[in-house]
């Protein structure tokens, strides 16, 4: 093991020599780029030992540490560096749905289409609304960006509800009735619903245009986005064929760079919703198609690239999320009220997630456990959080004063942030303690389960 550790740390160094040599100063001891990359790596290290400590989310871990980098004035970003980190945040959302359009199985949606647009919509709805009203009256903020933090806000977090979905399904809870399928297809819903929205909304606020047309652009951005796509995905199935010796990589091109360039350049045309949704329909589309040459959903080679690739821009999320947040600076009010609007908002959800999951042929118990897994938040709100912000830091206007628009967007920052500390533990926490309590485990795979126990014990002993 210290063999390894050493000969990492040699080429760890070697490789900041030839940076150094190349970039100099952005690289040196005191460098931008240095702290940066110290942030990332601690990130990485901080959320390993928190989840292998609290078995909570790494992501929290890694949250807390770009808050203890800012606040202990270990990291600093001019705007030159400020604008990396908007790009790799841009990065990572693209990954984020691309993962969510590859892990939507057609077969699902179409035998329960009903139950995951129920589940993936209405409680989405709920909350957005929600939130959107108790921040207007308790945070004060304006109806129209009050309803962009809502629309965020009300986004559930496949990084904490898909590893705690998988252990239960991998124990046989919930899998005769498809619980843990049926709330992954409508987890990529509510996702790729709420980051459409945010962004239609997001450009209609900073958009120089007619209110008329901006009103209009938003569906068609919708239509275009799921259109366009869908054949991008279409050709990423065909080109190159399965057979092909790189056939791997380059699809997983197609779809990584195709995404990168439908949500980069639909927020340079003012398009910006037509992008996420792009991302989610070429992922689909193009892994229908797979699956029809033998590559199962979600477990495909190109979405385990894009798993892979998550390892490393996961730390960057959430570390550069919270490098954003200086305790200092921070309203007690708005936290304060924050919280409220969450956790009474939370609460609503839960209700209502019980009350329009009818019709899905689940009893009370399971219902009630839906809706507490919907209460986790983290990955959306991490990449969306900055957002406006980061329009506001840019120079443009929503038509107001940049004061009160900077004051706007840092209490929708501070917000995501607070939700994801609050919520991500909480969701985790409550799948694991109620999944056992209250969704019925599969007598096959109990026993599948309880040979392999005995067998790791056997090999153990």
């Amino acid at each position: 093991m210290n063999i390894i550790t050493a000969k990492t740390d040699l080429v760890l160094l070697l490789t900041w020599g030839i940076l150094y040599a190349e970039l100099g100063e952005p690289l040196s001891l005191n460098g931008e780029l240095l702290s940066m990359t110290v942030l990332v790596i601690s990130a990485y290290l901080i959320g390993w030992i928190w989840l292998k400590i609290t078995t909570l989310p790494a992501l929290i871990g890694m949250l807390l540490t770009g808050i203890l980098f800012q606040n202990l004035h270990l990291v600093h970003m001019t705007d030159t560096y400020r604008k990396l980190n908007q790009d790799l945040r841009k990065i990572a959302l693209v990954i984020i749905l691309m993962r969510a359009g590859l892990g939507l199985n057609a077969d699902v949606l179409k035998k329960h289409y009903v139950a995951v647009l129920q589940l993936g919509l209405l409680p989405w709805l709920v909350e957005c609304i929600a939130i959107s009203v108790t921040s207007h009256y308790l945070l004060h903020l304006p109806w129209i960006w009050a309803f962009l933090l809502g629309s965020m806000i009300a986004s559930v977090s496949p990084a904490v509800v898909v590893p705690c979905l998988f252990r239960l399904r991998d124990e046989g809870y919930g899998v005769s009735k498809g619980i843990p399928t049926l709330l992954l297809a409508a987890a990529a819903i509510d996702d790729s619903v709420s980051v459409a929205v945010f962004a239609i909304i997001l450009n209609a606020m900073f958009s120089a245009g007619s209110v008329t047309f901006n009103i209009i652009k938003g569906p068609l951005s919708i239509v275009a986005g799921v259109v366009l796509g869908s054949l991008w995905g279409a050709f990423a199935s065909f080109i190159p064929e399965r057979g092909d010796t790189y056939a791997v990589p380059l699809r997983f091109l197609i779809l990584f760079l195709g995404g990168l360039f439908s949500l980069f350049i639909s927020n340079l045309i003012g398009w910006s919703g037509a992008g996420p949704l792009a991302i989610v329909s070429s992922g689909f589309i193009a892994a229908f198609y797979w699956e029809k040459e033998g590559w199962p959903i979600n477990k495909n080679p190109v979405s385990n690239i894009f798993r892979i690739l998550w390892i490393f821009f996961e730390p960057i999320l959430f570390a550069f999320t919270g490098a954003q947040i200086t305790i200092s600076a921070l309203d007690p009010q708005v936290i304060s009220m924050g919280a409220i609007c969450l956790v009474s908002c939370l609460l609503l959800r839960v209700i209502a997630t019980f009350l329009v999951s009818f019709g899905c042929g689940l009893n009370s118990k399971e219902k009630l456990f839906i809706g507490l897994t919907w209460l986790a938040k983290a990955t959306v709100q991490a990449a969306l959080g900055p957002a406006a912000l980061d329009l506001v830091s840019n120079g443009q206007t929503a038509g107001g004063s940049k004061g009160e628009e900077e004051a706007y967007a840092k209490a929708i920052l501070a917000v995501s942030v607070l939700s994801v500390v609050i919520s991500a533990p909480l969701g985790a926490i409550l799948i694991a303690i109620t999944g056992p309590r209250l969704l019925t485990r599969d007598s096959t795979k109990r026993v599948v389960h309880d040979i392999q126990n005995v067998t790791e014990n056997n090999t153990a002993l």
